[in-house]
């Protein structure tokens, strides 16, 4: 598992003034999700007209939940995080340890579960730590060089090959 150094952004627990720029951030959140509500609404209209599509379409997405299931990972490999959403209320949440905080992991919006507010934005977040503990690591020694052969050794190597090698010659005289 390689070193991943988290950042932080402002303290969830404590106090927190926002800012012109997380008022800014959260409305356009809430542009692209109307943006984004009116396409799947349209959508949906086109999906209705063409059944086949329609069908081809909850194939596609089935597939893509059994494609997610099969991506398990181990708790090691999931960090959580501590985040204060744009209405107030703290969170965690969760994401591939690899991602040094939250928001490159795309969790700049989530719904709230205290409040049910939708695309809500993170506006400070913490790590919190790891979900489980790594694996001791296992120390892979490398194998132990091959034991030299004794003088001994070599001479009787020596012995058999002459006796081969005679063997064959008598053969091939033979």
């Amino acid at each position: 598992m390689r070193e991943v150094e988290y950042r932080s952004s402002g303290i969830p627990l404590e106090e927190y003034e926002l800012t012109r720029g997380d008022h800014r951030r959260q409305k356009r959140s809430e542009e692209i999700s109307e943006s984004v509500r009116l396409q799947v609404e349209e959508d949906i209209l086109t999906c209705r007209a063409d059944l086949a599509m329609a069908e081809r379409r909850r194939q596609a997405f089935e597939n893509v939940a059994k494609l997610m299931q099969s991506f398990k990972k181990a708790d090691h490999e999931i960090m959580r995080w501590r985040v204060r959403l744009y209405c107030g209320h703290i969170m965690e949440m969760e994401a591939h340890y690899t991602y040094t905080d939250p928001l490159s992991a795309g969790s700049y919006g989530r719904r709230c579960s205290e409040c049910g507010g939708d695309g809500q934005t993170i506006v400070a977040f913490e790590p919190i730590g790891l979900r489980g503990s790594p694996p001791k690591a296992t120390e892979h020694l490398p194998p132990p060089p091959p034991k030299k052969p004794t003088r001994a050794d070599l001479e009787q190597r020596v012995k058999s090959l002459e006796k081969e090698n005679e063997r064959l010659r008598a053969k091939l005289s033979g």
